[in-house]
C-alpha cells in the first residue's frame, strides 16, 4: 500500500486553546505498537485530558486514550499507558526548562499523520483564569456580532 503524501488530522484538542494561552509549538514522534497505529488510523484516540513529563532525560505523554483496535486480540496494550516521544535531545531540554517556569506546561494540540508517520503537535503552554476565557469569549461574540451585522448590510445594497 502506497504512503500517502501530506498532512490528515486524526484528533484535536480544543480544550487546550480554551484553557491555555499557547506560547510555542514543537512536532514530535511516538513510539507505538502496530495495533494502536491501527486503532489511531480508524480515529479512536483522544488527547483531550493528556500533557507531556520528562522522566530521566525522556519525553513521555501521559494521558493519552487509544482505544483497543478490535481485531487486535493479544497485542492490545493498555488504552492509557505512558508513551514515549520521539526528540532530540536539546528540544528536550528547551521544553523542560520551559516547562518548568511557573504556570506552564506541555499540551498537546493535535495528532496528525504526516506522510504515513503519527506525529504529535506539543505546545508550552500558561494556563488561563477564569478573567481570560470570559474575555477570549466576550472577543470572540462581538467579532461574530460585527460579522453578522456587516453580511446583512451587504445583502441590503
Amino acid at each position: 500500500m502506497p504512503v500517502k503524501k501530506g498532512r490528515k488530522l486524526l484528533a484535536e484538542n480544543r480544550k487546550a486553546r480554551h484553557d491555555y494561552f499557547i506560547e510555542s509549538t514543537c512536532e514530535c514522534g511516538l513510539v507505538l505498537v502496530g495495533t494502536e497505529v491501527k486503532s489511531i488510523r480508524m480515529g479512536k484516540v483522544n488527547i483531550r485530558d493528556a500533557y507531556a513529563r520528562v522522566r530521566d532525560g525522556e519525553m513521555y505523554i501521559i494521558g493519552m486514550h487509544i482505544s483497543p483496535y478490535e481485531q487486535g486480540n493479544i497485542f492490545n496494550r493498555d488504552p492509557f499507558r505512558e508513551r514515549k516521544l520521539l526528540l532530540h535531545k536539546r528540544e528536550i531540554r528547551k521544553l523542560q526548562s520551559l516547562s518548568q517556569a511557573d504556570g506552564y506546561s506541555l499540551v498537546p494540540l493535535c495528532l496528525y499523520l504526516s506522510n504515513g508517520l503519527v506525529k504529535l503537535e506539543l505546545a508550552v503552554a500558561k494556563g488561563k483564569k477564569l478573567y481570560d476565557k470570559r474575555a477570549a469569549l466576550a472577543e470572540r461574540d462581538a467579532k461574530r456580532a460585527i460579522e453578522r451585522r456587516d453580511a446583512e448590510h451587504a445583502a441590503r445594497y
